[in-house]
């Protein structure tokens, strides 16, 4: 089945986009966002600013659960993409404003397109690990 491109999937890889460079250049998300938005680069879905924040207000959480799951695999060892999609993707599960199989499908589809050829597995193992451990709300 092909991967319907929706708002809230653009979204996301704007996300990811925020969190890729923030990284890449040394900067807080946060910060990356806020100066993007200063400069009148508003991101036109407000979802992809709530997963940015998101992302940063619960980074240590994240990177805990992350951590604690991907067995074998430190967080820096990960490539970078895979790295922030499995943010993304554990802050959507910790959110729950999304059912736990779509946040994996979307982090899934984001690292088939973006990713390795054994990122998909990777990443997609990691967070029904992680959505297996969370309290069920």
């Amino acid at each position: 089945m092909a991967h319907v491109a929706t708002a809230r999937s653009k979204a996301r890889k704007r996300a990811l986009d925020l969190l890729f460079a923030a990284e890449a250049r040394g900067l807080s998300a946060g910060d990356l966002l806020d100066q993007q938005i200063g400069d009148g680069q508003v991101p036109n879905n407000p979802f992809t600013v709530k997963l940015v924040r998101g992302v940063v207000a619960e980074a240590e959480r994240i990177d805990a659960l992350i951590s604690g799951h991907a067995h074998d695999w430190t967080l820096t060892r990960m490539p970078a993409v895979d790295r922030n999609v499995l943010r993304i993707g554990v802050w959507e599960l910790l959110d729950g404003d999304v059912a736990a199989e779509v946040a994996i499908s979307e982090a899934t589809a984001l690292v088939t397109e973006l990713s390795t050829d054994d990122s998909p597995s990777f990443v997609n193992g990691v967070l029904a690990a992680v959505a297996k451990d969370l309290p069920k709300a």
